[in-house]
C-alpha cells in the first residue's frame, strides 16, 4: 500500500518582503518572525486537511517567496 505524499511550505527568508497574505490566507501554517515577515509554524508540515491554503499561499505571494516540498 503506498503511503500518501505529504507537503511542507517553506518560506525563503531571502525572497519575503513582509507582505503576509501567506499568513492572512494560512493561519494555521504561517507566523510572523521577530521582523513582522512570515514564516513557516514549526518544520512547515502541512496536516492534509490544509493542502489547499498552501497552494493558496503559495499563489498569492507577490514575492513567490513561499515554497512547497512534496515528500
Amino acid at each position: 500500500m503506498p503511503t500518501a505524499k505529504r507537503i511542507k511550505v517553506r518560506v525563503n527568508p531571502e525572497k519575503c518582503q513582509g507582505h503576509n497574505r501567506c499568513k492572512a490566507l494560512s493561519p494555521e501554517l504561517f507566523e510572523l518572525d521577530e521582523y513582522g515577515n512570515s514564516k513557516e509554524i514549526g518544520d512547515g508540515t502541512v496536516p492534509p486537511e490544509f493542502e489547499d491554503k498552501a497552494w493558496l499561499a503559495r499563489a498569492n505571494c507577490p514575492e513567490f517567496a513561499v515554497e512547497i516540498i512534496e515528500d
